[in-house]
């Protein structure tokens, strides 16, 4: 895994972002500028020191302690994003949410929440099924912090084989994983966000498909506008050029997928992406209507949708005329919602990617009293350098364990990994790296199913 330079940008032209536990909450826009940048070239050398580290969990641990040691505002305001995405590598999505937080306040030209229009939900995955038929590219959207925004995307790729799409593209893989299509998996050199067990099941998803896997990413130094433009271009070249009847699904960071609108300096990858291809994307939002730590964060549209009745499953809204709500219809041509976030044993429900994936329950005894562990599922038929199917960090500061001692086997907390049915290598690791402890697991179907 690279270190990447690409979220100041994103954190200098926000006015949303926040601390979630940093009082008061303090919008970025109050910082100054240059502070700003010091504390990015701060957390890129503290980010570049912990990938030195042997193990995940090491790394992991220095981003932790680095966070600890250092309570300037300036510096958190950037920090936490980066700290946020290695709790979503080692599977902890629940601190990953209240570390870093981007409110969603109303914006101008918002439209009203769907009931008000006569918009009724339903389900998001067959509906965005149907509205992409036909077209020749489909542009998801997702918060790299939040992996629920992960979720739907892994599910839709199925769909969207059957529509004959057969190109897939993801932010941040890196061009030169020559052997990714060949190996079936995701690893450490593939890409950054494909560290985090969800992101990278997308990418394993695809390649499983049968879908034709390339990478996009800018990796020069280019910032705003440049880098959106030259994303654009390696993404038509490489997978239109010597293919120009591909159908193509992308999956990118927040406004990358924009249609309209102003985006740093200029516009959009996806708005540069139509200039150069002269393709009309489908773009799917979704990283608006979730839910926040604090409901005060989400967007008086999402609180109205669940105040008229809590989503089960990630909805699309319609009206009687068949055309899909979107809160932001020139820049999306629909928005998802997604349910309420719901915990079990420390680990969100999403986690099971609809039906793909059950609960698989272990205890913590696995670690046998070694804190801080790294417990992971990796598929049999995968190598040791394949990116788990998940994975989950436990130390005595985790919600767990919080209160609780471990006396014997039968009464140990116990944590879910969330699964495939197949067979697993299950490995916990301690902060060196070292194996302590290793097991094989079988995963069955539900009966239900």
């Amino acid at each position: 895994m690279r270190p990447i330079a690409i979220a100041a940008a994103l954190l200098l032209a926000s006015p949303a972002l926040l601390v979630a536990d940093e009082p008061p909450r303090a919008p970025t826009g109050t910082i100054a500028i240059t502070q700003q940048r010091q504390a990015v070239v701060k957390s890129e050398q503290i980010m570049a020191e912990a990938l030195k580290r042997e193990g995940l969990l090491a790394q992991y641990l220095h981003m932790r302690e680095a966070r600890a040691k250092d309570t300037d505002l300036a510096f958190r305001l950037i920090f936490n994003q980066y700290l946020a995405w290695f709790q979503t590598f080692v599977g902890d999505y629940a601190a990953s949410r209240r570390t870093f937080s981007i409110a969603q306040p109303a914006e101008k030209g918002d439209s009203p929440p769907p009931g008000d229009g006569g918009y009724t939900a339903t389900p998001a995955l067959p509906a965005i099924a149907a509205l992409a038929r036909g077209r020749k590219a489909v542009f998801f959207n997702e918060n790299h912090t939040i992996a629920l925004t992960r979720t739907l995307t892994v599910q839709m790729l199925e769909a969207l084989r059957r529509e004959g799409f057969d190109t897939f593209a993801a932010e941040t893989l890196y061009h030169d994983d020559s052997g990714l299509a060949k190996r079936g998996y995701p690893t450490d050199a593939t890409g950054f966000y494909t560290e985090e067990p969800i992101y990278a099941e997308m990418v394993r998803t695809a390649l499983r498909l049968g879908y034709r896997v390339v990478a996009y990413e800018d990796e020069s130094a280019a910032v705003g506008d440049e880098r959106e433009r030259n994303q654009a271009r390696n993404l038509w070249r490489r997978a239109f050029g010597g293919h120009p009847e591909a159908r193509l699904v992308v999956n990118a960071g927040f406004m990358h997928s924009q249609k309209a609108g102003r985006f740093f300096n200029g516009q959009a990858m996806a708005q540069h992406f139509r200039s150069v291809s002269g393709i009309e994307p489908l773009s799917i939002e979704q990283t608006v209507l979730i839910p926040h730590e604090d409901a005060a964060d989400d967007h008086p549209a999402y609180r109205s949708i669940i105040a008229s009745g809590a989503p089960q499953e990630p909805v699309v809204f319609r009206n009687a005329e068949g055309k899909l709500w979107s809160l932001r219809p020139a820049a999306f041509d629909a928005s998802v919602a997604f349910p309420p976030t719901r915990f079990t044993r420390g680990r969100p429900t999403w986690a099971t990617l609809g039906s793909l994936r059950s609960p698989y329950p272990v205890s913590v005894d696995f670690c046998k009293d070694t804190l801080p562990c790294l417990v992971e599922a990796r598929y049999s038929g995968e190598g040791d350098d394949a990116i788990p199917a998940d994975r989950f960090a436990l130390d005595r500061d985790s919600e767990l364990l919080a209160g609780s001692r471990v006396r014997s086997a039968l009464d140990a907390p116990s944590f879910d990994l969330y699964l495939r049915p197949g067979v697993y290598r299950l490995t916990a690791r301690d902060a060196g790296n070292r194996v302590i402890d290793r097991r094989t697991a079988t995963v069955r179907a539900p009966r239900n199913r």
